[in-house]
């Protein structure tokens, strides 16, 4: 068995995720754990003190350092996974913090089923708390996971590696071809590469990895810019070869729609820019036959969404306070549109860019730590500027709409302008905090 735990700058944390590797409940000789630091800063200095004291105790703990971050993180896993112990590997990003049952519960699906290339975790939260933005986040990546992964899990579809919080052979790693960096999202890409290979995935939703939201809007949109992106350019590289595979035609579908779900922001950032004009040079005197049809659609488009959540809550047993952030989570998905379709540009016009890491300040609902925490940011560019001008567009275009009694129009012009503006604003604010 081996654990790896890739690192790059992530002095906050570091050394929480390495203890709580260390304390699952494993035995300690059958139990490798490589900690894959491309760091250049003080991290390295925590990694090294706490592998030290760690190793003197019985720990086979190593730390593997590569002369350069080439490959980012598929780099540094794949070059773990040359010289890993382990027929079996898990994987914890710096901000996870599994419990000690975790390999316990992870390793016997896939000791009794040969045919799975991995079992993924479902993530929980350390610090949903936080702030709205934290809860929406959590309140997202619940329906992510129970309806969502459970789904394609259940039904045989295509699913993807989350990038952490799982357990994979090694096995079927190598048969696909190993880790490759030529995607941002490289969890998603071997996740396809292996099903399509004839591997299949499997999910566990009642083994729970806490772990730390973003808790910034700049760093929130920086990860999902990188997983907007990913996506898109794992869709380009592989979709093809799921056309052309012997998956069931629904599983295609499902595949397409699974690897393109980030195309829905140039769409909403379009509606947006459209609504006006559309009022502006356009006959809008519908009849109502046409007018009812409409609304069964949208009442269709509003409940769709809704019902995962409030599913999600329910299956969780979380409780059904946090839907009260279900407007919030609606905010938040519109106003990431205009930075996530640029990511979507980027991957379609082959636009290189780098692996850009989420900040993490190794805070939870707990309580914070007393050591001072290394402020690590992201920067926020112009288009903080350009989402509180689309959101004050798209204010102006609900007046309007209102002032001519078009009111179908009015919820969802609404939440973009609200959108738009909220996540503008508070990008635009941590911008300017950074650079004082």
């Amino acid at each position: 068995m081996t654990t790896q735990i890739p690192l790059y700058n992530e002095a906050n944390v570091a050394e929480r995720v390495i203890r709580a590797v260390v304390a699952m409940d494993y035995p300690v000789s059958r139990h490798e754990i490589q900690i894959l630091d491309d760091s250049t800063d003080e991290t390295r200095l925590i990694v090294d003190a706490v592998v030290t004291s760690l190793r003197a105790s019985g720990v086979d703990i190593h730390v593997i350092r590569r002369k350069n971050r080439q490959g980012y993180k598929a780099g540094a896993l794949q070059e773990g996974l040359q010289i890993c112990k382990g027929e079996l590997i898990a994987i914890f990003d710096s901000d996870f913090v599994p419990p000690d049952n975790f390999l316990k519960r992870m390793v016997p699906p896939l000791l009794a089923d040969s045919g799975l290339a991995f079992v993924q975790a479902r993530w929980g939260h350390l610090n949903a708390g936080h702030s709205v933005l934290t809860q929406a986040q959590g309140l997202g990546i619940d329906g992510h996971f129970m309806i969502e992964q459970s789904a394609r899990a259940y039904s045989g579809f295509f699913m993807n590696f989350n990038g952490t919080a799982g357990l994979w052979r090694k096995a079927a790693i190598k048969d696909a071809g190993g880790w490759q960096a030529d995607t941002l999202t490289e969890d998603m890409d071997l996740s396809y590469r292996c099903q399509l290979t004839g591997w299949r995935a499997g999910f566990l939703a009642d083994v729970v990895v806490p772990a730390e939201l973003p808790q910034s809007y700049t760093a929130f949109k920086s990860q999902q810019f990188r997983w907007a992106k990913g996506s898109i350019q794992t869709a380009i590289k592989l979709y093809p070869r799921v056309l052309h595979s012997q998956a069931p035609t629904v599983a295609k579908i499902q595949a397409f729609l699974h690897l393109t779900h980030y195309s829905i922001h140039p769409i909403m950032t379009l509606l947006s820019m459209l609504t006006l004009p559309v009022l502006l040079t356009l006959d809008m005197q519908i009849p109502w036959q046409l007018m009812i049809f409409f609304m069964l659609c949208i009442l269709v488009a509003v409940c769709g969404p809704n019902t995962l959540y409030v599913t999600s809550q329910v299956a969780t047993r979380a409780g059904l306070k946090k839907l009260f952030f279900l407007p919030a989570l609606m905010c938040v998905g519109v106003g990431i549109a205009l930075s996530n379709t640029r990511a979507v540009f980027e991957a379609i016009f082959n636009m290189k860019s780098g692996f850009v890491r989420t900040p993490k300040s190794g805070n939870s609902d707990l309580g914070k730590s007393d050591r001072r925490l290394r402020a690590y940011r992201v920067k926020a560019p112009v288009l903080p500027v350009l989402e509180i001008i689309l959101g004050l567009y798209c204010a102006l275009s609900l007046v309007i709409y209102l002032e001519a009694e078009h009111y179908m129009v009015g919820p969802f012009l609404l939440i973009y302008a609200c959108g738009f503006l909220w996540v503008g604003f508070c990008s635009f604010r941590e911008g300017i905090q950074n650079d004082s």
